[in-house]
């Protein structure tokens, strides 16, 4: 079924990356240069090899580039290059609203490889947001790749049961943020949903454990930043999916 070793042992068969780098400041529509037009920074990793994991893994992450900068609904976004002209396009069409109150917007995206074993690859994609207002949006994105299949995997397909999983991190959460167990989960002033536990969209490997990870206003405000919680792979091993085949 899956994939996951999960051990300190060396492993030779890693991906082989480079970086792709792009630095640029937006133009008018007509072409022409100018000071205020948004900037845009992207630095990720980029595969070399041409096979079906290296380009699941490409095309994921442009697709992350381009919803992070996607800021006209009547621009056709293909690529990298036409989500630039939208972020601009976004950025132009406020400034003719609001002449006055509009710095200039910027984004910067980073990436890197934050895991790797035999089988499983974890992308850690951080982004800075600027369109205006008291500050601009931090973000986190963990992308989880199965390196055997060749596929992108999302969150339900790490656990063998996720129901079981979201008990068992519950309980550390509450643990790690002082909240009873007899109490709702916003005990302490934090905003889930209904009042219930759930799991973030961001679960990623690290070198230390699973981190969920809780982006700003996820569950808090802004002012409290991302909200972490770092399981241990010995504690999260008995519900990870088994490196059986089925």
């Amino acid at each position: 079924m899956l994939f996951l070793l999960l051990v300190g042992c060396a492993d030779t068969d890693t991906l082989t990356f480079d970086t792709l780098k792009l630095n640029k400041q937006a133009t008018l529509p007509n072409g022409e240069a100018c000071e205020d037009c948004p900037k845009v920074t992207i630095a990720v990793p980029k595969a070399i090899e041409n096979s079906k994991i290296g380009n699941t893994i490409n095309t994921a992450l442009e697709e992350e580039i381009i919803s992070l900068l996607l800021f006209d609904d009547e621009l056709t976004v293909n690529n990298m290059g036409d989500a630039i002209v939208s972020f601009n396009n976004g950025y132009q069409e406020m400034k003719t609203l609001f002449e006055d109150e509009s710095p200039g917007w910027e984004a910067e995206i980073n990436g890197e490889v934050i895991f790797e074993d035999a089988g499983l690859l974890t992308i850690e994609l951080n982004a800075y947001v600027f369109t205006g207002g008291a500050h601009g949006y931090t973000s986190k994105r963990f992308l989880n790749f199965d390196k055997t299949k060749g596929t992108e995997l999302e969150n339900w397909e790490l656990f063998k049961s996720s129901r079981n999983f979201k008990a068992f991190a519950e309980a550390k959460f509450r643990e790690q943020e002082a909240i009873p167990k007899d109490k709702s989960i916003n005990y302490t002033g934090l905003m889930f949903e209904k009042e219930h536990f759930y799991l973030p969209e961001n679960i990623g490997f690290t070198k230390e454990g699973v981190q969920l990870l809780y982006n700003p206003y996820e569950v808090a405000s802004y002012a409290d930043g991302a909200i972490i919680l770092t399981l241990s792979y010995k504690d999260v091993r008995p519900f990870l999916r088994s490196k059986e085949k089925s």
